[in-house]
């Protein structure tokens, strides 16, 4: 492996994180709702702007581009940042070994990965508000180490099918990022930007756990204006 070039890493992290934090800034949601059933999701259902308030408000067609769009993002983006970190800093036409989670370099992709999230929930666009950071979380976790997105994949589905509350399937999946980083071998520091990720998911999901603590959580059922859809997913 190369040698790595600390400052020019640190440097071209900050600028890609930066970048990471406008592009999953976008609110796809909000911009595919109003663009095909002419409804501002901010101030329908649960005000959320991702895929499960866009079902219900809008419809299928609607929360699947949203659900495609906002994971899109998150992959495209770490996917970028990868190739240009490997190219600049690293000299590799491709991806550079260098970059491996389990590397110190490779903790770049971990603050990369943070701020993909950041920006969706925290959407620069929005006054600093956004979605739930699921879709584009997952996203973002097949371009950071793809076996984790299969795993947060795995653990939503057991929490979310079954039980058909999306948010609880969201909260568990986010509980066991850091846990499944941590069995990969991700770098100590790489796990505890991740368990920040999950912290923020988490605080995203805030409200939804009251509901869940309290049994006032309502369940999923992907049709528009169902008044029993989840207010959650995303």
């Amino acid at each position: 492996m190369a040698e790595v070039n600390t400052p020019a890493l640190v440097a071209w992290t900050v600028v890609f994180a930066l970048g990471a934090y406008a592009v999953c800034g976008i609110p796809f949601g909000l911009i595919i709702a109003r663009s095909l059933g002419h409804v501002d999701v901010r101030s329908t259902g649960s005000g959320n702007i991702g895929t499960t308030n866009v079902a219900r408000s809008v419809g299928k067609l609607a929360a699947g581009l949203t659900l495609l769009c906002d994971l899109g993002k998150g992959l495209l983006w770490m996917m970028l940042s990868r190739f240009m970190l490997s190219l600049i800093v690293f000299g590799h036409h491709g991806f550079a070994p260098e970059l491996d989670f389990a590397s110190e370099a490779g903790i770049s992709m971990s603050v990369i990965y943070l701020f993909c999230v950041f920006g969706h929930v925290f959407s620069p666009y929005l006054d600093f508000h956004g979605g739930k950071g699921i879709a584009v979380g997952f996203g973002a976790a097949l371009g950071l180490w793809w076996p984790v997105a299969l795993g947060l994949l795995v653990v939503f589905v057991l929490f979310a099918v079954p039980s058909r509350y999306v948010s609880l399937g969201s909260v568990c999946a986010a509980v066991s990022l850091p846990i499944q980083c941590f069995a990969w071998g991700f770098a100590p520091v790489s796990v505890g930007v991740v368990a920040a990720v999950a912290l923020v998911v988490v605080w995203a999901h805030r409200s939804n756990v009251k509901k869940l603590i309290a049994g006032e959580e309502r369940k999923f059922a992907f049709h528009k204006s169902d008044d029993n859809a989840d207010t959650v997913g995303e």
